[in-house]
């Protein structure tokens, strides 16, 4: 037993009359099942995938079992979790046609890794065989899982502030470290990007990436650029309600507040440069866009360059950016074009 005054300075409660747990240097513990509950869900019903078949996408998420925790035991945090997931998704095929079916995910939880997790999909019992079980299986399972280890990184992320305090010198320990997101095995296109690290406001570094895309518009840069900055024409193409400050510092929220940022720089009918993130992002971290526009004799080229995604996050946020701005913006006002 230290004397009194002396020893590890988490232990000295003299100076407060309460005794409190000082630093959360004992045993303390956040129930974050309600908040995992509803990001689960929200990261599932963003799942899609499209091929030659057609458009699969998690369109229900009917039931989900578990409970999921954030537990400091001197100075070190552990997370606890363990999920059963029932979901449906719906197949559409080019010419309308929808089929439907089950996914289930039995065993998300801390004691497995992402790459062993257990997803199960198959077609409906009573619908007939399609081509889109094939695309769901392969395709749609990679999505689910990546959705997942997205939850699992944000888990450990977004609740990690508070849990652990500053010292007596206002500085964090050594031992008081974060267990790093699961690691999820990605393809050579996805782990060349991967390279670059970045920091939220909670002090904790999460792996970030990079991406560029190329598209073509029939349209003039002048028009193309309007429909980034115009408030009408962004609710024109989101088909939903939309705050849009067009001018340098200003503010964008669209797709009922699951995009939003600020416009960093902007050139008219030559690029834009804006701070843009999900909702479902850790809290105040955003990734840098920048859209550049290019006069190609009748037609537009957009160029899309992306960096401080966080990775498990990246095929997401490229699908997101390809189907609610790129092609939704060629089918409401016409300038559809080929992919480059």
């Amino acid at each position: 037993m230290a004397k009194w005054g002396e020893g590890d300075p988490r232990w000295i409660v003299e100076e407060r009359a309460d005794a409190t747990n000082v630093n959360n240097w004992h045993w303390t513990e956040r129930d974050v099942t309600g908040w995992s509950s509803d990001k689960i869900k929200a990261l599932l019903l963003g799942v899609q995938v499209t091929g030659e078949q057609g458009v699969c996408e998690v369109t229900a998420v009917d039931s989900m079992e578990g409970e999921a925790s954030i537990n400091n035991r001197k100075g070190k945090l552990i997370f606890f979790y363990e999920w059963h997931i029932k979901a449906t998704w719906t197949g559409t095929t080019k010419s309308g046609i929808k089929y439907k079916g089950t996914i289930e995910v039995p065993n998300l939880s801390d004691e497995n890794d992402m790459d062993d997790l257990d997803i199960s999909i198959a077609l409906g019992k009573d619908e007939p065989k399609t081509p889109l079980a094939d695309l769901m299986k392969k395709e749609g399972e990679k999505k689910v899982r990546l959705a997942l280890g997205s939850y699992v990184g944000l888990l450990k992320t977004e609740f990690s502030q508070g849990m652990i305090l500053p010292t007596v010198n206002g500085m964090p320990s050594q031992k008081q470290t974060q267990e790093t997101p699961p690691k999820i095995k990605m393809d050579m296109t996805q782990s060349a990007s991967s390279t670059s690290v970045s920091s939220s406001t909670t002090g904790v570094k999460i792996p970030t990436c990079k991406f560029k895309l190329k598209d073509s518009f029939l349209t003039s840069p002048e028009e193309l650029y309007r429909c980034f900055v115009n408030q009408e024409m962004v609710r024109a193409f989101t088909h939903s309600d939309a705050l849009v400050e067009n001018y340098r510092g200003g503010k964008f929220r669209l797709l009922d507040g699951n995009v939003s940022g600020e416009f960093v720089d902007l050139v008219p009918d030559e690029m834009i440069g804006m701070k843009w993130r999900f909702k479902t992002w850790p809290t105040e971290h955003y990734a840098s866009v920048t859209l550049t526009l290019r006069d190609k004799d009748d037609e537009t080229e957009l160029i899309l360059d992306v960096r401080g995604v966080p990775t498990n996050e990246e095929e997401r946020t490229k699908e997101g950016w390809q189907r609610y701005y790129l092609a939704a913006i060629k089918m409401t006002f016409g300038y559809g074009s080929r992919l480059l």
